[in-house]
């Protein structure tokens, strides 16, 4: 098994539009069949140093990690939509 986890930064982080960054990233369960699990979180403290939202997705392993990567629910809606509203992002991927 393994975790992949990112975190965005949005250029617009209003409440408004990270609702919807977050609805959609979650819309990804049921749609991406790699995802054994999926979890989001929303960053409240807004610090400097903050990211807005948090990714966590769990997979069998790193080998459907480009599987994952390349579905085209992920890659064509979901991923673009974050790369446009994201103005930064980091990632850690984890074998459990």
């Amino acid at each position: 098994m393994m975790k992949h986890v990112v975190c965005f930064k949005l250029t617009d982080n209003s409440p408004e539009n990270v609702s919807r960054a977050k609805e959609l990233i979650l819309s990804m369960k049921g749609k991406v069949p790699t995802i054994r699990d999926i979890s989001v979180g929303v960053d409240f403290l807004h610090s400097p140093r903050s990211y807005d939202i948090i990714l966590e997705v769990l997979l069998d392993g790193p080998e459907v990690l480009d599987e994952y990567q390349n579905d085209p629910y992920h890659a064509g809606v979901v991923k673009k939509y974050m790369g446009e509203a994201s103005c930064a992002s980091v990632a850690v991927d984890v074998l459990l």
